[in-house]
């Protein structure tokens, strides 16, 4: 933390079911406040065709990457079709530590495993439901992406990603896109403002009570 930094940076993780409009929600997000960044994943697989190692994504091997979540170096993981995929905590540190936010674009087993790490203080978890379960069936077969059978699951783990709503900080109900977005940038805003986020504070109050000792 340098002196000249006035607060502490968010990790801020939104989390949905596919269909709830969280993809929207993420680009007004930082469409208001451009300096919120993405965290960047690290993965043990092969990288793509135009894809940059510390852009897209950080490519680490096998060993390295499980050498990093036994030394704590990850705020979260997962074994995805043979691969794994984490959070790398330095990189998060030092944006935080120079009062920018974080964004993770994550699912309910990351956003707890964000919340008991190291940096679990800072966390800003938000969860967003769609209006009805009808209307996320809607959205998911207006996109004309997926067969039947791919929406089918996709709306079982849907449901499965709902039923962990309750251990998010707050819960947004996507009923309108536009009040949605205002109501996530004041959440946003109000949380930037809570003490632990404030690091400069105690040697305001410090100040404070020189000057009152002046005084008396």
């Amino acid at each position: 933390m340098t002196a000249s930094t006035s607060r502490r940076g968010l990790l801020i993780i939104l989390s949905s079911p596919s269909g709830a409009g969280k993809s929207t929600l993420t680009r007004k997000l930082r469409d208001w406040d451009p300096t919120i960044r993405f965290s960047v994943s690290a993965t043990t697989r092969q990288p793509r065709p135009g894809e940059e190692d510390g852009v897209h994504y950080h490519f680490l091997t096998e060993d390295h990457f499980k050498r990093d979540v036994a030394e704590g170096e990850m705020l979260e993981h997962a074994h995805v079709f043979g691969n794994f995929y984490g959070s790398p905590k330095g990189p998060v540190q030092t944006a935080i530590d120079g009062g920018e936010d974080v964004l993770f674009d994550i699912d309910w087993q990351g956003a707890q495993q964000i919340r008991n790490s190291a940096l679990g203080a800072h966390t800003l978890s938000v969860f967003i439901l769609p209006p009805s379960i009808k209307e996320l069936h809607r959205r998911l077969v207006s996109r004309g992406q997926d067969s039947d059978e791919v929406i089918a699951k996709r709306m079982q783990k849907s449901w499965d990603e709902i039923s962990h709503w309750g251990s998010y900080d707050y819960v947004l109900v996507n009923d309108d896109l536009d009040k949605t977005a205002q109501e996530l940038t004041t959440i946003v805003s109000a949380t930037r403002l809570r003490r632990l986020q404030q690091p400069a504070l105690m040697e305001h109050v410090r100040t404070l009570q020189a000057e009152f000792e002046d005084i008396q």
